[in-house]
């Protein structure tokens, strides 16, 4: 696929105002050249020598993007990153420290290795072979359900129906447990570090554990002993009072050594493999003895944490780094610091309280949760006498219309059921719950309390409500019911995105006038290896939060804050306000700039009143929209399922079964269709285009509600070559053979991607970004062969070069341009040396 070049954003990216030339200053070489290739991006004559960037010539991020990309290509300039922009923003300064820093290598960077063009053949045999692995996963699953649903419903009264839907429920669940076991140690045995290319047998085997892996209910026990029990069935070599509490589930499971007593926090990654280049390299993680590894962080293969060692939040190690015994670190890539992570006391540990634990909630899932699911539902079905048509397995009913006019009844009566049940569990039961637990408390790890702080923490952050009223005005009280206190709230529109989570929500403070872009993760509970504490996490007022943060107890920012995406909120030193921080560790930059405050007119007095009132009607419109979508989807699925259902009851030999094999199949084309429909139909068939708008716009608004639109169906597609053609129905144009491992793209129609590119696990392209109230969006082009890492994530205005490598955990600032077959990374991310 040939790769168009980027289009130009709808105005020229920081208008830097230029001054006239001052015959009394002198420039030595380099500043000469800085400031000709600033004046030559910023489309004026002449760059002052000790102007500030940002304070006197109204530079931005974007534009000072663009320089660096200019002076990495000049060739008697040496290389510039945004890093360096900030730290030194004047011509004078920066060119000073330019010829002060460390003569480079004689030897250049090693490239990255080269991608040879895949095989068509064996992409779409693996992609023939996949499919009919979930052809037959389906029959076998459904054949079984069908026989014990059948076993269920002999049974007379509701005692008996109980027991035997707990019987039923037990084995299910036993199956659906073992089944990835047994994958694994038949199709691989024991993981050894290897290297193997995508689409391949070995991948193929690789692939359907993973897949396996997915469908485990043991993913629903994170946090609790049974997790670490089934991982060591799986092959990890883990010690005993080790606490997982990330959903990540490892794949390579015998390159995983935990030591004892070590902590995981949420939102991490250990995956012990890489994808890269078209290519799986498998290797070991190693975490020693009463280690701790933060929120949002990022393990490669060849890592290790000594004995005592810390990695902090939003962090990373890259393939071949350790941190030795006793040692913090943090950072992307990571580095050493003083900040102790562990800051709540341990107590004693106990193991007879970990196995009792672990046994509840086994007994607790068995007896209670399965039975009700299964048993449950029958009995629904069953009182519902005015679903006669839809259960009455003598006769075919899909051409009567009594048929279709019940399905719609009965999808109806369980989406707004399951809108009130889901109300009350978000809203009723953490109250009643919430004394339990007190805040500044030190409880034990695996105990009454403990249970009871992950049941708040469960129910509270079910995403129903919050993708219904985020990005809306309408998700500050939905907030403020849940128990956020949002001091005196400065109503903007989007005060919060969809995707907000917490510990707690009965300890968040947010201050006045401060907006939250999505994936915020308020982090108001402190582990140790055996024990943990609530604490409150406060925000300050008049903040922004960007993208993908996970704010701590205890974070060192106050007012008037800008936080970028990805940064790491720091523990130690002064409170920062009125500045901005980027990057891991994070450092100073601007809050505001001349582009980001164009449109501060529009959040003034009688004018915010008049557009804030038009979004709020909009937005209006938008929720009752997507509830209208998501219950029409439950409304198909129901006829689908009842349809396949009238089939299975009047099949002959196999046509029963795979009448009940082909649903899930079915399910999901159905669902990837109809909502891929729904998001094209909302663009009007065309293409978004790039902005520079108010969040008061209109083609906000219309950009905004397309965030809405469900896409964790396409999770089930992640390793296969559907998904590429799912993105394509969706409007990205990518190229031949793309390696999806679990990317997310924001903006189809705005992402260019090129043949034989490797997207891994968590990688992120966003082709937008929203400052305050500005909107901006751009084209991201991700040239051929080239390859995100796990968690990379790439804004908007981005050209990655053929071929080039963008690190694990790495940010990729809007407007930077990566040369091909160039390594980069970090946050914010440069280009690197060695061949990691």
């Amino acid at each position: 696929m040939t790769l168009p070049a980027p289009r130009p954003v709808a105005e020229i990216p920081g208008e830097v105002q230029g001054a006239e030339p001052d015959a009394a200053e002198s420039y030595t070489a380099v500043e000469r050249l800085l400031a000709e290739v600033l004046a030559g991006v910023a489309h004026v004559e002449h760059v002052p020598a000790e102007s500030n960037f940002f304070d006197d010539l109204g530079a931005n991020s974007l534009t000072m993007a663009h320089f660096c990309a200019r002076v990495r290509k000049h060739p008697d300039l040496p290389s510039v990153s945004i890093r360096d922009v900030y730290g030194h923003p004047t011509i004078r300064s920066l060119a000073l420290a330019l010829t002060e820093a460390p003569a480079p290598p004689a030897t250049p960077p090693e490239p990255a290795e080269p991608v040879p063009p895949g095989s068509t053949l064996r992409y779409v045999l693996c992609g023939v072979a996949q499919l009919l692995l979930f052809t037959g996963y389906c029959l076998l699953a459904t054949s079984g359900y069908a026989q014990g649903y059948e076993w269920v419903a002999d049974a007379s009264g509701t005692l008996g129906i109980y027991l035997r839907s707990a019987v039923f429920g037990a084995l299910v669940f036993l199956a659906l447990c073992t089944l990835p076991v047994a994958a694994k140690w038949l199709l691989i045995g024991r993981w050894k570090p290897v290297e193997f290319p995508v689409w391949g047998p070995a991948y193929l085997r690789f692939w359907l554990v993973k897949a396996l892996l997915r469908t485990s209910p043991m993913v629903l026990f994170v946090g609790n002993p049974l997790y670490v029990l089934y991982l060591r069935a799986l092959g990890a070599r883990i010690g005993p009072g080790v606490t997982v509490l990330s959903r990540t589930v490892p794949v390579c499971t015998d390159l995983l050594t935990i030591g004892a007593g070590t902590i995981i926090r949420k939102d991490s990654y250990f995956l012990c493999y890489r994808a890269r280049a078209g290519r799986i390299r498998t290797g070991p993680v190693t975490l020693g003895r009463d280690a701790f590894v933060g929120e949002h962080t990022v393990l490669d293969i060849d890592t290790a944490l000594g004995d005592g060692s810390q990695l902090g939040h939003s962090s990373a190690l890259r393939a071949g780094e350790s941190v030795p015994p006793g040692e913090s670190w943090h950072g992307s890539p990571a580095r050493p610091t003083d900040v102790d992570h562990i800051r709540v006391p341990p107590l004693p540990r106990s193991t007879p309280r970990r196995a009792g634990y672990g046994l509840a909630a086994l007994l607790q899932t068995l007896l209670l949760y399965v039975p009700l699911a299964v048993g449950g539902a029958y009995l629904l079905l069953t009182a519902a006498p005015e679903l006669d048509t839809l259960l009455d397995p003598t006769s075919r009913h899909t051409t009567s219309a009594r048929f279709y006019v019940e399905a719609a009844t009965l999808s109806l009566a369980l989406f707004t059921g399951s809108i009130l049940v889901g109300a009350v569990l978000v809203f009723v039961v953490p109250r009643l719950l919430r004394p339990l637990v007190k805040p500044d408390r030190v409880y034990p790890l695996y105990g009454f309390h403990y249970s009871v702080h992950r049941a708040i923490a469960r129910l509270t952050n079910i995403k129903f409500f919050k993708w219904l009223c985020g990005d809306s005005s309408y998700i500050v009280p939905y907030l403020k019911t849940l128990g956020y206190d949002l001091s005196r709230v400065e109503q903007t529109g989007s005060n919060f995105g969809t995707e907000v989570q917490h510990e707690t929500p009965y300890l968040v403070t947010v201050g006045s006038g401060t907006m939250v872009a999505d994936g915020l993760s308020v982090m108001n509970a402190d582990y140790s290896g055996t024990s943990f504490r609530l604490s409150r996490t406060a925000i300050g007022g008049d903040n922004f939060l960007g993208n993908a943060i996970a704010y701590p107890v205890g974070g060192r920012t106050g007012e008037n804050c800008l936080l970028a995406t990805k940064v790491l909120v720091p523990l130690d030193g002064e409170i920062r306000e009125g500045v901005g921080l980027l990057g891991s560790p994070p450092f100073e930059i601007p809050r505001s700039v001349e582009r980001d405050s164009r449109f501060d007119h529009l959040r003034e007095g009688a004018e915010l009143h008049r557009r804030l009132t038009a979004k709020n009607r909009f937005n209006l419109r938008t929720m009752a929209l997507f509830l209208f979508l998501r219950w029409l989807h439950t409304f198909a699925l129901t006829v689908l399922g009842f349809a396949a259902f009238d089939l299975y009851g009047h099949g002959n030999g196999p046509a029963a079964p795979l009448a009940l094999a082909a649903l899930p199949l079915a399910a999901l084309v159905l669902t990837t269709l109809y909502y891929t429909l729904a998001e094209r139909a909302l663009t009007g068939f065309r293409p978004l285009r790039p902005r520079l708008c108010s969040i008061y716009d209109p083609v906000f608004w219309r950009q905004e509600r397309l965030w809405k639109l469900p896409d964790q169906h396409l999770e089930v597609l992640n390793g296969t070559p559907y998904k590429n053609l799912v993105w394509r129905l969706l409007g990205v144009r990518i190229g031949r053979r793309v390696f999806d491992d679990g990317a997310y793209i924001t903006e189809r129609t705005l992402t260019a991607i090129g043949d034989d590119c490797t997207l891994a696990a968590g990688s992120k392209i966003q082709a937008h970004s929203q400052e305050d109230g500005t909107y901006k969006s751009d084209h991201v082009t991700i040239g051929t062969g080239s390859t995100l890492e796990v968690q990379a994530f790439v804004h908007y205005g981005v050209t990655l070069g053929e071929g080039a490598v963008l690190a694990p955990d790495s940010f990729l600032m809007k407007g930077e341009e990566v040369p091909p077959h160039a390594r980069w990374g970090g946050n914010p991310a440069t280009e690197t040396t060695g061949t990691r």
